[in-house]
């Protein structure tokens, strides 16, 4: 009954942990002080998690993971377009 609420919980604060990021580098232009190795990994894994959310059919796990991807592959972009 309570793991639900945990899973929803750590799929919304994993999901929004990039927004600041990507505002950040939306306004300034510069992303110096990210990792390309970090971001990459992490843009990997969640469209890793995705997928895998497909192929078992988990809605939550797709949803948190097609978010956090998207966040994690617009910081990606933003990191090899400004450095």
């Amino acid at each position: 009954m309570i793991a639900p609420i945990v899973g929803y919980a750590a799929a919304f604060l994993t999901t929004v942990a990039l927004v600041p990021q990507v505002l950040k580098a939306w306004t300034t232009r510069s992303t110096t002080d990210v990792s390309l190795g970090w971001i990459s990994v992490l843009a990997l894994g969640t469209f890793l998690w995705l997928v895998y959310g497909l192929m078992v059919g988990d809605g939550p796990l797709i949803a948190a993971n097609a978010i956090t991807c998207a966040l994690a592959c617009t910081v990606l972009g933003f990191k090899l377009r400004y450095g």
